[in-house]
């Protein structure tokens, strides 16, 4: 049989590579055989189909994404490729941020996501004052459009010193609350920080939400705004999970303090997630200098102390990053060689799928009867063979049937930077 095409009912793929670690394994990678019955995983059954040891992974989860501000880098490219650039650049687009605008952009990127592989999804949405009361119901619709396909979550995103913790900002975490979203912040180094983090906390326990931070994104070892979430956690006693992003500052700070940081992290119970590409294409970027550091936080550190640590695609098309395509096969291969994934422990595959499950509240990704057989599968049959090329032909299954993995036309979007 073609490897590009599988029967409609029960089958076996026999002879598949897979992660150990998906089937509650120890070890590497593991040849087995995989049944699919009634769009679940199951005991080998029905048409048998020789996969030539063709590696099975599960379908991705992308912890970490910002539709609202996917593919607006026609109107809206950074002037500089630095932070601030990225910062002022989406700021001033706000004013095209229209609801049909935001909806277009967004489902766009969702049917990239979807053909690479991806099933569930956490996106930030820009949220001043306006825009959280566009941009949220227009959620709201796609997350019902993309139901049986992607599982949406959203969470809220503005600047530490841009909101009005008893003022408007109430309303916006109200928002939040209507349309189950995820309470978020970004923090920055300012005068009463540990006190709006107090506050916080509070706004999201009395809404019984999680919380997702972006923090840390900066080469300035000097900021440590990672630690203030801590102690304002744990002061509180807030027991929702919590997840932190981006912790560029920990990789140029000293040693023994930036150890101690992640004693406290773990400590506090946070899930951290690392945006490698995003971070190396902003971080230490200066006119006619080649960069110096890599921007990726501590990553293989944090998993030694157990702290959950997933990897995302983030930024797309955007002036935060000017690349990317919601594809976590492309995230898994660039935070391998950016990280240096390999040669250490092989479930760091667990970080593009069960970790990030895990950690925003999505159902667990594995291998074992009785899940949902939603599986990307490659021609790949090992490691070097999966990271070595994009995976272009791969095959994705939902439910255990073959997905049409046609990508949309940049074209489409067009008219909007006429």
């Amino acid at each position: 049989m073609d490897f590009k095409t599988l029967p409609a009912g029960p089958m076996t793929l026999k002879n598949v590579t897979v992660p150990a670690c998906f089937l509650d394994q120890p070890g590497d990678l593991v040849q087995t055989d995989i049944g699919i019955a009634q769009g679940k995983i199951s005991t080998p059954t029905g048409v048998e189909i020789d996969m030539k040891g063709a590696m099975v992974l599960p379908a991705f989860v992308d912890a970490h994404t910002h539709l609202d501000k996917g593919h607006i880098m026609p109107r809206a490219a950074n002037p500089d490729g630095s932070f601030m650039g990225a910062l002022s650049t989406v700021r001033a687009d706000h004013a095209n941020w229209h609801a049909e605008d935001v909806r277009r952009r967004a489902d766009f990127a969702l049917r990239c996501a979807y053909a690479h592989g991806t099933r569930a999804m956490r996106t930030h949405l820009d949220s001043p004052p306006g825009q959280d009361d566009i941009s949220w119901p227009v959620f709201d619709a796609l997350r019902a459009d993309w139901a049986g396909r992607i599982e949406l979550q959203a969470s809220c995103l503005a600047g530490c010193d841009m909101i009005d913790i008893d003022g408007r900002f109430v309303h916006t975490a109200d928002l939040v609350a209507k349309y189950n979203g995820v309470l978020g912040l970004v923090t920055y180094p300012m005068e009463g920080q540990k006190a709006l983090l107090v506050k916080f906390f509070a706004l999201a326990a009395e809404r019984g939400l999680h919380v997702d931070f972006h923090v840390d994104e900066t080469m300035d070892a000097s900021v440590e705004t990672l630690r203030t979430i801590c102690e304002a956690k744990l002061e509180t006693g807030f027991d929702a999970p919590i997840q932190v992003g981006h912790l560029c500052s920990l990789s140029t700070q000293d040693e023994a303090r930036a150890m101690d940081t992640l004693d406290l992290v773990a400590k506090a119970g946070l899930n951290v997630v690392s945006l490698p590409m995003c971070n190396m294409y902003l971080q230490d970027r200066h006119p006619n200098r080649t960069p110096r550091n890599r921007g990726v936080t501590l990553v293989h550190e944090m998993k030694a102390r157990g702290i959950p640590v997933s990897f995302a695609s983030d930024n797309t098309r955007d002036p935060f990053y000017a690349y990317g395509d919601l594809d976590m096969m492309e995230v898994l291969r660039e935070a391998t060689r950016i990280a240096h994934l390999d040669h250490s422990d092989p479930n760091w595959i667990r970080a593009f799928s069960s970790t990030p499950a895990t950690a925003c509240g999505f159902d667990a990704a594995n291998l074992t009867p009785g899940v949902p057989a939603d599986l990307v599968i490659t021609r790949a049959r090992n490691w070097t063979e999966l990271l070595a090329r994009p995976q272009s032909d791969r095959i994705v299954l939902r439910k255990g049937r073959a997905i049409d993995r046609t990508l949309p036309d940049y074209v489409e979007l067009d008219d909007l930077f006429a």
